[in-house]
């Protein structure tokens, strides 16, 4: 039995997978919320005990870079060692991985009809791919084409300086500034980020906020969410501005990354936030931003564009590589 965790600055789900005719096959899975827990073993602990599973090999995917098998998680008051893990739990061997090297891992499990395709292309380029995924945070990956398959890689592409492209984007810039000295693509493209994208337009009196909303967004803990699903519903026009204008920039670094990362593979959307504005995204303003890179243009159209759909990924993905580095499932080539 292997133990996988997708760790995230929200919630955790943690899973027991075995390897039946060299296809992952998952055993049991459970939720929890990361912010209930004082650390990772404490919350593992706790689904052991639930189930009584005996595990030799883990991996976790985990927010976070994770430097020599150590991470200090981004979202969460969490330092997470795997060789501490491994001992306090009894586990042979724990590996950690960035979330979204877990997102990378995990892709090449699903199927055609848990992605939605926001730009096709005919069949036929070969090359690198990369997963870019708002949630809690934003978390970026590469998929290193190597002529044979797809090693996937982490990166901390999330955190990089948010470059505005417009002027109203030059003034959010300015308006973000004010509360933080670095403004990075993180602080704008994530369920706080949403949310700043709203008090910029509220702030500088571009919208008018009404009553409503502002006692809504008062009495719920995510008002990211609220604020998309208003948007969602057109109840309220400064939340259907703030989540175009977080589509437009969504698209635009999608591009970047596309273009960093030469990813003729295909550009992965992940995270928490894409399958529920996904008939948003679906709309000119996502698409639009992620081509209007000048004379990449044409290069950008030869790249397929994909939304993730199953929230499972990320844990799928650390399970697949906990049985890769363990010796106990082949390599898979094709995305």
């Amino acid at each position: 039995m292997f133990l996988a965790g997708d760790v995230g600055g929200t919630k955790t789900n943690l899973g027991v997978f075995h390897v039946k005719d060299q296809e992952l096959h998952p055993s049991m899975e459970e939720n929890f919320s990361s912010q209930e827990f004082p650390d990772l073993e404490s919350l593992v602990q706790k689904f052991l005990e639930k189930h009584s599973v005996k595990i030799q090999f883990a991996c976790f995917s985990i927010a976070g870079p994770v430097l020599e098998g150590r991470c200090k998680t981004t979202n969460l008051p969490w330092v997470v060692d795997a060789r501490e893990v491994a001992r306090k739990l009894g586990f042979e061997k724990v590996w950690l991985i960035n979330d979204l090297e877990g997102n990378a891992h995990g892709i090449t499990h699903l199927t055609d009809k848990e992605f939605v395709i926001l730009h096709d292309v005919l069949p036929g380029d070969h090359g690198n791919a990369c997963v870019v995924s708002a949630g809690t945070g934003l978390g970026e990956a590469g998929l290193f084409w190597n002529g044979d398959g797809y090693i996937p890689f982490a990166c901390e592409g999330g955190h990089t300086d948010f470059a505005p492209r417009t002027d109203e984007e030059i003034e959010l810039f300015r308006y973000l500034r004010r509360d933080h000295q670095h403004v990075s693509y993180e602080r704008v493209l994530s369920g706080m980020g949403l949310y700043a994208i709203y008090s910029f337009l509220r702030d500088t009196n571009r919208y008018s906020e009404p009553e409503w909303v502002a006692d809504e967004l008062a009495a719920v803990d995510d008002p990211a969410a609220a604020i998309s699903r208003f948007a969602l519903e057109e109840k309220a026009e400064i939340c259907m501005k703030a989540l175009d204008m977080f589509i437009e920039i969504y698209g635009a670094e999608a591009g970047n990354a596309a273009l960093k990362f030469m990813a003729f593979g295909g550009v992965f959307i992940g995270g928490g936030i894409a399958p529920k504005i996904c008939e948003r995204l679906k709309q000119p303003g996502f698409m639009e931003s992620f081509f209007n890179k000048g004379r990449m243009r044409p290069l950008l159209e030869r790249m397929p564009v994909k939304i993730i759909m199953n929230n499972k990924t990320a844990l799928i993905g650390a399970a697949r590589c906990a049985m890769l580095k363990s010796g106990h499932l082949p390599a898979r080539a094709v995305v």
